[in-house]
């Protein structure tokens, strides 16, 4: 397990994070990048508990994102069907998360962000735009830009189809889709493809 680990997160997170995956259990597969998730946690037919995570992630999120997807593990053994981010998943995910609130693991330019996200955390990483921003070392993804850098007004293309990009409403944007004509809204981390500005 070592030896794949060390591949994907910090190296002084790897005898904590094989502490769970022992103790819990957990059977650990990691999946080429998914548009829509990071990971998932799942009860497969054969009864087997099964999480996934992409192998796109940096070594900040996939390890954030494995121990989110380990407390899913964690309160489903523990407390059956709840709500899948209520209070049960969040106490869980802040006690499993805690030991990592290290320097030696997260940077200091992530920590702040990160102990503030855990104080109620949401159902994605990518709902809290500054820790967002932190885990990506402020980087967007080669040859694409995030949205809050492009002009207002400008064209940009997001997953195969032309938008283009409105005002800021209090967290996200509004872009406009110009083969529908609607109006969506995007977080203002998205990564776009810049077409005209």
């Amino acid at each position: 397990m070592k030896e794949t680990l060390i591949k994907y997160i910090p190296e002084k997170a790897i005898p904590l994070v094989e502490y769970l995956i022992n103790k819990h259990k957990v059977h650990l597969k990691i999946v080429n990048q998914r548009q829509t998730k990071h990971g998932d946690f799942r009860r497969l037919p054969n009864g087997q508990m099964q999480i996934t995570v992409n192998n796109n992630l940096n070594p900040y999120q996939f390890l954030l994102t494995l121990i989110h997807e380990i407390a899913h593990h964690v309160t489903y053994t523990k407390f059956g069907k709840v709500q899948p981010h209520g209070k049960e998943w969040k106490t869980v995910f802040q006690h499993l998360m805690l030991p990592f609130l290290q320097p030696e693991i997260y940077p200091k330019t992530i920590l702040p962000f990160l102990a503030n996200y855990l104080k109620n955390p949401k159902a994605s990483t990518d709902a809290d735009a500054k820790l967002s921003l932190a885990l990506r070392e402020g980087k967007a993804e080669s040859g694409k830009s995030f949205i809050f850098e492009i002009p207002n007004g400008s064209t940009f293309q997001f997953k195969n189809t032309l938008y283009k990009r409105g005002n800021k409403r209090r967290t996200r944007y509004e872009c406009l889709n110009l083969s529908n004509k609607q109006v969506y809204l995007f977080n203002q981390n998205a990564e776009v493809i810049l077409v005209t500005s």
